[in-house]
């Protein structure tokens, strides 16, 4: 039987990485696509998959051209990675990230449920659930209490999907990915700002990066990592939903400070809160500053995340660290500034 793989979301990062560990082990890779968007392909030709996969177009926000893409492809798999999935812009856009991230869930697997209740299906659920954290480390009996639209409505489809196992009986799993970043993070994500800013600075350019909460705590993986654990979950023999995690916590700070070192920009920290400034220890310019329009409405301080189940079940472990991580971060993106090509 020809393992068919389906992948919303795909010209994300965690799609790109999906798809190449997919073809790898012999699936057929189809990516959903919005039919009104113009296709930005560059991760997966990053990922030197891009001529591989084949494109189909659908629309979370209508079910009936979802049926229609499933009869058409046919999938043994689903991988649900769509999503509005910037936090900060959910505050501003928060009934559309509802019927996207929530209700566009809920329209696939409805979808499934009528065309091929046997297709097995994974969704992307976030650490932002646990939001204002009830315990840490956070597991998969933690509490959730979101505290963003994006949050809330991601939690709305953990929930669904959840639903959907328990009353059809279907294959639908859920992971609770912690932040996980790489060279193919959109730059509107604090990671990627941070390492696309310090290379610009580092090759030349007169800019300042400007953050908005340095103390907020994450738990921090690289993305081709936990797409090794997406699909462990589906093709496990028993449904059932994990904390994708490293265990391990870091400030937005320290992801500052260790891409400015990769880069060879030695910091000078003074001030505090609104105030807090870093300067280039060398050559005195400024380099960091805190900037409140950044701030969330409802913040999230600290996200820690206990894989645990994931390690004794999936037998997934990661395999990058937080230094490398960032190192390989600041690297690629240095190696872009220095060949002018431009930063997406």
């Amino acid at each position: 039987m020809v393992k068919r793989a389906l992948i919303t979301g795909i010209t994300g990062q965690d799609g790109a990485y999906l798809a190449k560990h997919l073809l790898e082990r012999g699936y057929e890779v189809h990516g959903a696509i919005r039919r009104t968007s113009s296709a930005n392909l560059w991760r997966l030709r990053e990922v030197g998959v891009v001529d591989r996969v084949s494109m189909v177009s659908a629309e979370l926000l209508e079910i009936t051209n979802l049926i229609d893409m499933l009869r058409t492809v046919r999938p043994t798999e689903v991988y649900n990675l769509a999503a509005q999935s910037f936090v900060a812009a959910s505050f501003g856009q928060p009934i559309y990230t509802a019927d996207v991230d929530g209700l566009g869930a809920l329209r696939l697997l409805e979808a499934i449920r009528h065309v091929d209740p046997d297709i097995r299906f994974y969704q992307a659920s976030s650490s932002e659930m646990f939001g204002k954290v009830r315990e840490t480390p956070q597991r998969e009996t933690t509490a959730f209490h979101p505290r963003s639209p994006y949050a809330v409505a991601k939690a709305f489809a953990h929930h669904a999907t959840v639903n959907y196992r328990e009353s059809y009986g279907m294959h639908a799993v859920c992971g609770i990915l912690f932040n996980h970043e790489s060279p193919l993070r959109g730059l509107e994500f604090v990671t990627r700002k941070v390492t696309a800013t310090l290379a610009r600075i580092a090759n030349g350019e007169d800019v300042v990066l400007r953050l908005g909460n340095l103390d907020a705590r994450r738990d921090w993986g690289f993305a081709g990592d936990y797409v090794r654990a997406m699909h462990a979950m589906v093709v496990a023999a028993t449904p059932d939903d994990y904390v994708v995690s490293t265990g391990r916590t870091s400030s937005v700070r320290e992801f500052v400070e260790l891409a400015a070192a990769t880069l060879d920009i030695k910091l000078d920290w003074s001030g505090a809160g609104e105030r807090e400034t870093a300067r280039d220890a060398k050559s005195g310019k400024l380099v960091v500053c805190v900037d409140p329009k950044f701030y969330r409405p409802a913040e999230v301080d600290l996200l820690l995340g206990d894989a645990a189940r994931a390690r004794a079940d999936l037998g997934w472990t990661p395999g990058t660290d937080f230094a490398g991580l960032v190192a390989m971060m600041a690297k690629a993106d240095y190696d872009r500034a220095r060949r002018g090509v431009p930063l997406e």
